[in-house]
């Protein structure tokens, strides 16, 4: 007998057809297992890979911030008109671009760190079977 969802009703099955399908059962569970660890893997790496994005721009702004910061004390000392202001501005806005930059990689990497990996899942796995089979 079938459920609405497609099941079948085990209750009426033995012993030994149930024992029978333990191997298919196991080798379906590690197979799954597998295929998580490989999406973890997949994902992990792309957001890894965000990450480095995000900091390597975030480095390149501030490279090329810091001439600026230059030019602001040269410009600044040898004369007290606009061309500081300029280059204070260059600065302030260099830096806030390092500083969106490297909230978009730190929030990345949380996103990446909050995700469950297939190792703690396999653990809850077995330890789920091994509490089971202490009750029996």
């Amino acid at each position: 007998m079938s459920t609405p969802r497609g099941f079948r009703d085990r209750r009426d099955d033995s012993l030994m057809s149930l024992v029978g399908e333990l191997p298919q059962l196991v080798r379906n569970l590690i197979t799954a297992e597998i295929n998580a660890a490989k999406t973890w893997a997949a994902r992990t790496g792309k957001d890894a890979g965000m990450v480095g994005l995000w900091f390597v721009l975030a480095l390149f702004v501030l490279f090329w911030t810091i001439p600026a910061i230059g030019a602001f004390t040269i410009i600044g000392l040898s004369s007290w008109i606009a061309p500081w202001l300029a280059a204070l501005i260059l600065v302030g806005l260099g830096l806030v671009i390092v500083v969106i930059l490297a909230l978009l990689g730190l929030a990345r990497v949380k996103k990446m760190s909050n995700r469950e990996n297939p190792a703690s899942a396999l653990s809850t796995d077995a330890r789920i079977v091994k509490e089971v089979a202490d009750e029996f």
